[in-house]
């Protein structure tokens, strides 16, 4: 069951994250607050400005989690495979390298949105994958 849920909403849990860049080059990535307790490896529905797709939280060297790749489905977010979103995001201007976005979780642990501060945007909100059909998938995916 979908329901649409606006960024402004009591339901919704912000969190104001950086948007760097990683190392010396132009590749965006948005470090992790801490509270939001999401783990290296795991895969979320990720919403740019209310647009739908996938990443992968991933770990650095300094053991700060992040994002740094978004794509079109789990597999390629899974494997960093396809365009990334993220980096087309940044690149359109709605938000710079060293600037700030908003984090928004919609659903703990499996769906969040990315948004240009000061913006309002309405989530399409699946509440989670179901368990089972979860470790379906993952066994499909591998």
């Amino acid at each position: 069951m979908t329901e649409r849920v606006p960024s402004d909403h009591e339901a919704i849990e912000t969190h104001r994250v950086t948007v760097e860049s990683v190392g010396r080059t132009d590749r965006p990535r948005v470090a992790l607050p801490d509270a939001v307790g999401l783990q290296d490896g795991d895969v979320v529905s990720l919403a740019l400005d209310g647009d739908g797709y996938y990443a992968a939280v991933e770990t650095n060297i300094q053991g700060e989690r992040g994002i740094a790749h978004v794509a079109d489905n789990r597999r390629l977010a899974r494997e960093r495979e396809g365009e990334n979103r993220l980096a087309e995001w940044v690149a359109d201007g709605t938000v710079s390298l060293g600037g700030s976005a908003h984090l928004d979780v919609i659903t703990d642990g499996t769906e969040y949105g990315l948004r240009t501060p000061g913006t309002r945007v309405v989530y399409t909100s699946t509440g989670g994958a179901d368990s089972s059909l979860a470790d379906i998938a993952e066994d499909v995916d591998g």
